[in-house]
């Protein structure tokens, strides 16, 4: 499958995902649970990000440009 391709099927996912997860409510937890969990989620993205980089897969550019959307630069 092209980069391109994937990279639709991803955005395509995550709007479906977002979508879904405003329709349904969820419980109140503590606030600092999920600064928590969100942490390694955001860890293993850019980790992820950086094994595509170096497999080639994606380019300098693409790389530098998901990881500042990533890190919200």
């Amino acid at each position: 499958m092209p980069f391109a391709a994937r990279r639709v099927a991803r955005r395509t996912a995550r709007r479906t995902s977002n979508r879904q997860s405003a329709a349904t409510p969820t419980p109140q937890a503590d606030p600092a649970a999920p600064a928590a969990a969100a942490e390694p989620a955001y860890m293993a993205e850019l980790e992820q990000l950086n094994e595509l980089k170096t497999q080639g897969i994606i380019s300098d550019e693409e790389y530098q440009a998901k990881k500042q959307q990533i890190l919200g630069i």
